[in-house]
């Protein structure tokens, strides 16, 4: 097992760990959680011998074997396929020792030699290999693609799984989702699930953390809290041991009485029906997670806008995609056809796998890219506060948070945007330190910032711009969970409408109340929550995966010609392939559509009705339940005998049609499952 008896970690002159201790059994699945700069990274140095500790006692045992992901960008022209072999150090280490056993001519060596390369799994390494590489999402015929010709999520995509094919006793995952889609992260929560070791993970994403790990280890203060359960069992048990501190919350008391007032006002007006509803929303999820925003670096909200106009985007035959490349002539169209209406108040989630388009969609929107073709109506007074996947690399390294404040009140004034904004630098340094910039961070430059930090100063700059439409596209990349769940509340608060891209689902669930899905070169609306559409991504990408070897044993793979992947759409701000927009396969696009359409409309042909039938039983247990309640009330005051027997038999059969249908519910849930 793992041991830290009070054991001393400093970082610098920063104390880390003082006098912490901690046990991790074998077997276990460990999520690390903890605010940004709390030690987490500097923790794992000392799980996998890169540090040692300052004091105290840190034992692992000898003979475990460690994996982990290499954090440097592989440049290597080595296929995809033998890189990822290539980290099983079992099988490397026998080849080599067959390789030594051939030059020496010893018989018996040689023997051993090729037993102990049977035993490493040599017959099935290229299997296994390839199997980690398409749950992950790489296609068939980029199997064997020279590494160096993926971008960079894409590279990383591939140390993940080389780190996966590495036999281990302990895995250690730093923030392993980070260039992930939804169903290469479905594929990576089973595969954890499955594995047999060791397995400490730091992760920012609650749903993962949750599926993934049983044990959560919790640095606060220089200290180690080992709490049994996932990350929701966590909360719940510091919940119960920060509610001993009323003081904590005090500040969060007066936020939800002034959202209750709101809610109170305006619930029953129909203009306001849906920023009322979002306020309860916001309560909900607030009242839920106080404790943990106790601890947050910083809570905000975002400004009323200026004005609502509504609707405030109408897009109308609208393409989007690239301009012609260098030499070319036809430009890359990703997705076309679009006839959509952008409603004042509306929580929008893009759906999508990678490639498809949705960052190119959003790009369109906030006009960092011009529509190929179509019209696209912008609504009188229209604001778009936009955060990029790149935003945190837009920032200037040698500027500090002053400056950029600085800058865009000189753009926003010049653009003639300012809507009553502050301009003077006392005023714009008092805003700098609602979002935790204050004294010398306001001269701090951005170059020597962590990614939290950047991402909190785009945030800042952001809601000093007091938009209207808020196009988020992957927010929460760099944001910790604490601050995650800040952004949440802020955003169900926000009287706008919001345009959200995220991998995070908690993100989505709490924020989105519709959803589009961009599929197959269009986009339409997706009739199903986010459990059915990561069901239909693991249908999809299990279809995608027949097909391609199909397609392999009929032909050689070969890149497809033809434009159509996503230049952002990656995680990491590029297309799959480095230097060239990547390819919609060479067959009909019509034909695909067709068949994309057919596959989702079967699916939701089965389970559609069966949702609805499923809303009529929860309504009517509803009813049944009201009805019960009263008859329990009136059965206990004193009746008159022929009044009491007539309440009596009411309640009886009340609580008989109670009971079917709860087995109709039981039994349509099935049914539902069933069709996933």
């Amino acid at each position: 097992m793992i041991s830290l008896k009070n054991v001393v970690l400093r970082r610098g002159a920063k104390v880390l760990l003082d006098k912490a201790s901690a046990t991790l059994n074998p077997g276990e699945k460990v999520g690390l959680v903890g605010r940004n700069g709390a030690g987490k990274s500097t923790l794992f140095a000392l799980f996998n011998g890169t540090l040692h500790e300052d004091g105290g006692q840190f034992d692992r045992p000898d003979q475990w074997r460690l994996a982990q992901v290499a954090q440097d960008m592989p440049e290597t022209s080595q296929g995809a396929s033998d890189f990822v072999i290539a980290g099983d150090t079992v099988l490397v280490a026998a080849q080599a020792e067959v390789q030594a056993a051939n030059d020496s001519g010893d018989g018996e060596r040689m023997a051993n030699a090729y037993m102990h390369l049977y035993d490493a799994g040599e017959h099935d390494a290229k299997a296994r290999a390839q199997a980690l590489i398409l749950g992950l999402g790489f296609q068939i015929n980029e199997l064997d693609n020279p590494v160096n010709s993926f971008s960079g999520g894409w590279r990383m995509r591939l140390q993940l799984a080389r780190a996966l094919m590495c036999p281990s006793d302990l895995l250690l995952l730093d923030e392993p989702t980070n260039h992930l889609d939804l169903d290469a992260l479905v594929w990576l929560e089973s595969w954890l699930q499955r594995y047999a070791g060791t397995l400490i993970v730091i992760s920012h994403d609650r749903e993962f953390l949750d599926a993934v790990t049983q044990v959560t280890l919790h640095i606060e203060n220089a200290q180690l809290t080992r709490y049994g359960g996932n990350y929701s069992s966590f909360e719940e048990q510091r919940s119960e041991k920060m509610a001993l501190q009323q003081s904590a919350f005090a500040k969060q008391q007066e936020k939800i009485a002034h959202l209750q007032k709101f809610i109170a006002r305006f619930k029953a007006k129909a203009s306001k029906a849906k920023q009322a509803q979002s306020r309860v929303k916001a309560l909900d999820r607030m009242e839920k997670i106080a404790p943990l925003l106790a601890e947050a670096d910083f809570s905000f909200e975002f400004r009323p806008p200026a004005s609502l106009p509504n609707p405030m985007l109408s897009l109308q035959e609208v393409s989007v995609g690239y301009p012609p490349a260098q030499g070319g002539s036809e430009p890359a169209v990703i997705v076309r056809g679009i006839s959509k209406s952008v409603l004042a108040g509306q929580r929008i989630g893009i759906l999508g796998a990678n490639g498809q388009g949705k960052s190119t969609l959003v790009k369109t929107i906030a006009r960092a890219l011009l529509p190929l073709a179509g019209q696209m109506i912008e609504g009188k007074g229209l604001s778009i506060g936009y955060f990029a996947q790149q935003e945190l690399d837009v920032l200037k390294p040698a500027d500090n948070p002053l400056e950029h404040m600085i800058a865009l009140a000189k753009e926003t004034a010049a653009a003639g945007r300012l809507a009553g904004q502050e301009t003077r630098e006392q005023d714009l340094r008092n805003f700098l330190g609602m979002f935790n910039f204050g004294g010398d961070m306001v001269k701090q430059t951005v170059g020597s910032m962590s990614g939290g930090e950047k991402a909190r100063l785009v945030l800042c700059m952001l809601v000093w711009q007091r938009p209207n439409l808020l196009l988020l596209d992957e927010p929460t990349n760099h944001l910790d969970l604490a601050t995650r769940e800040a952004l949440s509340v802020a955003l169900n608060e926000f009287e706008g409408t919001v345009m959200l891209v995220s991998h995070d689902r908690a993100l989505l669930r709490a924020v989105c109340d519709e959803f589009w899905l961009v599929s197959r070169g269009g986009v339409k609306p997706f009739d199903g929550d986010l459990d059915d559409y990561q069901r239909y991504l693991l249908d999809e990408a299990k279809r995608a995966r027949e097909k391609g070897r199909s397609d392999a044993n009929e032909k050689p793979a070969s890149r497809p010609s033809v434009v159509g992947g996503d230049v952002g759409d990656g995680g990491d701000g590029g297309s799959k392939f480095s230097g060239a927009t990547s390819g919609i396969a060479a067959q009909s696009l019509s034909q695909q559509r067709a068949r994309d359409k057919q596959t989702q409309q079967e699916w939701l042909a089965a389970v559609r009705p069966l949702k609805k039938q499923l809303q009529q039983v929860e309504a009517e247990l509803g009813i049944r339940q009201a009805e019960q309640t009263r008859l329990h009330d009136l059965v206990s005051r004193s009746l008159a005998p022929a009044e009491l027997a007539q309440a009596g038999r009411q309640l009886k059969d009340v609580e008989q049609a109670l009971a079917q249908l709860e087995e109709r519910w039981l039994d349509l849930s099935e049914q539902i499952e069933r069709c996933g």
